[in-house]
C-alpha cells in the first residue's frame, strides 16, 4: 500500500505518448478507435476476471458501463501507440530535505491539527482506546494526505482504475484495484459516482487504495457504511486500524531527534541494529530537547536514523517509526508525520539542527558508488540509486575503514575518493 499512497501524494505531470514526436512504422489508432478497443476489453478480458472474483454482473454493468478513459493520467501506453519513453535519471535526486519540512507549512497543518484534535476529541479518544494509535499521529497523517480532507479528489476512482488496468504501464496491478473497487461498490459502502480519489485511484480522506479499503476501512459513526469520503470518524478508525494491523506498539512514542557525540559512529544505523533505548543513552546519544528519555521507553528498543546523514538531524527512532513507513515508504515521510504530530500535541516545532547542504548528486552517481561498495564487499541492500540506510550504513563504515570521519551520506566529495 505504500507505494500506491506514494503515487497518490506525487502523481507527476508528464507527457503523454500521443504527444511524443515520433514516426510509427504504422499509422497510430485515433482516441475512438482506442475507446472502442476499451470497450471490447471490458467485456472480453475484464469482465471473466470480475466473475471469477465473485462480482454480480448487475453492479458490473452498471458500473463499467458509465466508465470513461481518461487521457491525462501518466504513464499510459495505450494500444497501437508507441511506448512512452524512459526519462534520463538527469535530476538531483539529493538536494536538501530541508524543502520539504516548509516551516510555514508545518506551523499551518499544527494550527489546524490543533483545532480538530478539540473538535473532535471524543471521537479520538474512542479510537485510541479501540486501537492503540494517539489522536495527533492520526491528525497528522489525515493533514498531510488530504489537507484534514480540505483537498479537492478530482477524479472518479473507477475512471482512473479501468483506464489505468486497460492501458498503464501495471496493468495487472491496476487491474486487481479495478475488481476490489467494484467489491467496494457491490457493498453498498458507496455509490460509483460518489467514489472519488486521486489520479493514482487512491481514494478518499486516508489516501486507501481500493485493497486497503476493504482491509482496514470501518464504520465508526454507526451508519452502515464505511465512509472515507465524508465521515471524519469512518476516515480517522480506518486510519488507526491501519497502523495497528501493521503492528502500532500502544503506548509508545514514533521516536525523537537527538544529538549523536563525535565519538558515536553514525554507521549504526538501521532496523537491524535495534537496541534498548537505555544502550544507546549510555554512548552518550541524548535528546536534542535535553529533556531525559521517557522512563517507559529505556528497556524498550530503539534505532539510530540518520536520514542525511551527519548533514541533517539525527534520530532514535521506535518500531512504531516503521508502522508510519507502512503508509508510505519514505524516512522523510515518516519524520514529517512524527513532526506534525508532535507539533499537533505538544506545541513543538522544528528539528533542532538543520538540514544541510548535501550537494545535488545525481541518481546515477549514488548508483555507481553503491556498486562500488557491493564490489569492495559492503550491503548496500538495492543498488537503485537511492541512499536507503543500508547504502548509508556502508558508506559510512566504508569512510572509517578509510580513516575519514564517517558522514554517512554520499555526496560529490566522496566521488573521487571511493573507487
Amino acid at each position: 500500500m505504500a507505494r500506491f499512497l506514494a503515487a497518490a501524494f506525487v502523481a507527476l505531470s508528464v507527457t503523454l505518448p500521443m504527444a511524443v514526436s515520433v514516426v510509427p512504422a504504422h499509422a497510430e489508432p485515433s482516441k475512438a478507435q482506442v475507446e472502442s478497443q476499451f470497450r471490447g476489453w471490458i467485456s472480453r478480458d475484464l469482465w471473466p476476471q470480475a466473475q471469477k472474483a465473485g462480482i454480480s454482473k448487475v453492479v458490473f454493468d452498471k458500473t463499467m458501463a458509465r466508465a470513461k478513459l481518461n487521457w491525462s493520467l501518466p504513464d499510459l501506453m495505450p494500444p497501437g501507440f508507441p511506448p512512452p519513453k524512459q526519462r534520463p535519471q538527469s535530476q538531483a535526486e539529493f538536494s536538501s530535505p530541508g524543502p520539504y519540512f516548509n516551516e510555514s507549512r508545518m506551523q499551518a497543518l499544527a494550527a489546524s491539527g490543533r483545532a480538530l484534535a478539540e473538535q473532535y476529541s471524543g471521537a479520538l479518544k474512542k479510537i485510541e482506546a479501540k486501537y492503540g494509535v494517539p489522536g495527533p499521529i492520526l491528525l497528522a497523517i489525515w493533514g498531510r494526505e488530504t489537507g484534514y480532507g480540505r483537498a479537492k479528489l478530482p477524479y472518479e476512482a473507477v475512471d482512473v482504475l479501468a483506464t489505468s488496468a486497460f492501458m498503464s504501464t501495471r496493468k495487472d496491478l491496476f487491474t486487481r484495484e479495478l475488481i476490489d473497487a467494484l467489491h467496494i461498490i457491490e457493498s453498498r459502502d458507496v455509490d460509483e459516482g460518489a467514489m472519488l480519489g486521486s489520479s493514482a485511484g487512491a481514494l478518499g480522506q486516508p489516501q486507501f487504495m481500493p485493497s486497503s479499503f476493504l482491509k482496514y476501512a470501518v464504520d465508526a459513526d454507526g451508519d452502515g457504511h464505511r465512509n472515507i469520503w465524508t465521515s471524519v470518524p469512518d476516515s480517522l478508525a480506518s486510519m488507526a486500524n491501519f497502523m495497528a494491523q501493521k503492528g502500532w506498539q500502544r503506548g509508545r512514542d514514533w521516536g525523537f531527534e537527538v544529538t549523536i557525540p563525535k565519538g558515536v559512529s553514525c554507521a549504526q544505523e538501521g532496523p537491524d541494529l535495534a537496541k534498548p533505548i537505555s544502550a544507546w543513552a549510555a554512548t552518550g546519544i541524548q535528546r536534542a530537547s535535553g529533556k531525559a528519555f521517557p522512563e517507559s521507553e529505556m528497556k524498550a528498543s530503539g534505532m539510530m536514523l540518520v536520514p542525511a546523514g551527519t548533514h541533517g538531524p539525527e534520530f532514535l527512532v521506535t518500531p512504531n517509526f516503521y508502522v508510519i513507513k507502512e503508509y508510505n515508504n519514505s524516512d522523510l515521510y515518516a519524520l514529517f508525520i512524527g513532526n506534525l504530530a508532535d507539533r499537533i500535541a505538544y506545541g513543538s516545532g522544528a528539528f533542532s539542527a538543520p538540514w544541510g547542504n548535501v550537494g545535488h548528486m545525481l541518481r546515477s552517481d549514488v548508483l555507481t558508488m553503491q556498486k562500488t561498495l557491493v564490489a569492495k564487499g559492503y550491503d548496500v541492500g538495492k543498488a537503485d540509486g537511492l541512499a536507503g540506510y543500508k547504502t548509508r550504513r556502508s558508506l559510512g563504515q566504508w569512510q572509517q575503514k578509510a580513516g575519514l570521519t564517517p558522514t554517512c551520506y554520499p555526496d560529490e566529495g566522496l566521488k573521487a575518493k571511493l573507487r
